[in-house]
């Protein structure tokens, strides 16, 4: 009985201490979860402060004090208009990073409604929207990202406009899939016995249980967004002369990368930092949040 009593005391320990340790592990994720958020946070309102509190007017040329090197007057140097360099990427947050929420929000919300629909309902519906899914699928992303916002001019809001249009079909494959389980699940024919229509399930039922996912999608494309939109600005394509944005800042650097290499090394180092801190938190939130992990 003595035997017995200890090995279930031995047992319950072994259990609490397997317990103590999850608990502490999950302490972590959330941990990092919120030092991650934190940080995203204080992003989004240095973005929005960026133009008071920023030392020199970011556009405002001065031709006494071009390609100057990062001092202490100067902390990341200036261009070769004699712009300083600081007030330039600090400025440019906010033009990348609130251009990419806007490009989230819409591939997110348009890609989620796409597919839900073609998922819930099926049929010719399903046909006709997945075939124009898969044909925008068809095409190299950035190639296509390119002769859209060529045609359209070159513009930070056609630039936009040219992601939106290219970005929102993974979404609508994921929701339409995500959108045909849930259909086959009890609660959803429990409401259609109970008389509920489609958009009411789709509203009410779908789209909150299928949301998590999506937004942890969205959360690790914000970073891609960024990038993207630094990669049609630094073609030409997005914004224009003087709008501090990093894409733009590069290219402008490109001709004096030798004698000026302050000029490209600051905004690349701002769209490291920024795509690497939102690819963190899309990470962690997918093994915090995600169904299939």
């Amino acid at each position: 009985m003595i035997d017995a009593t200890s090995d279930k005391k031995s047992k319950l320990m072994k259990n609490s201490s397997k317990t103590s340790f999850s608990n502490i592990m999950l302490d972590k994720k959330n941990r990092k979860i919120l030092i991650y958020s934190t940080l995203i946070l204080a992003l989004f309102v240095l973005a929005l402060i960026s133009d008071k509190i920023v030392p020199y007017d970011p556009i405002k040329a001065d031709l006494t004090t071009v390609l100057l090197p990062p001092s202490s007057t100067h902390f990341f140097g200036t261009d070769n208009l004699g712009r300083d360099l600081f007030s330039r990427v600090i400025c440019g947050l906010k033009t990348s990073l609130f251009s990419s929420l806007i490009i989230t929000a819409f591939i997110f919300s348009f890609g989620m409604i796409i597919g839900v629909t073609a998922g819930y309902y099926g049929g010719i519906i399903d046909d006709i929207l997945m075939k124009i899914t898969v044909i925008l699928q068809s095409f190299p992303s950035l190639i296509l990202a390119i002769a859209v916002a060529g045609m359209l001019g070159p513009s930070l809001k056609n630039t936009i406009i040219a992601i939106c249009i290219i970005n929102w079909t993974k979404y609508a494959r994921m929701a339409r899939s995500l959108a045909i389980s849930a259909k086959e699940s009890n609660y959803i024919k429990s409401a259609l016995l109970c008389g509920a229509k489609g958009y009411q399930i789709i509203l009410t039922d779908i789209i909150p249980n299928i949301a998590s996912t999506l937004l942890v999608m969205a959360m690790l494309d914000i970073g891609g967004m960024i990038l993207e939109i630094a990669g049609l600005c630094f073609l030409g394509l997005g914004a224009q002369p003087p709008t501090p944005e990093w894409g733009l800042m590069m290219n402008e650097a490109r001709k004096y990368i030798y004698n000026a290499p302050w000029m490209i090394i600051f905004p690349g180092i701002a769209i490291l930092l920024v795509v690497f801190l939102f690819n963190l938190l899309g990470d962690e939130l997918r093994d915090r949040f995600d169904i299939k992990q």
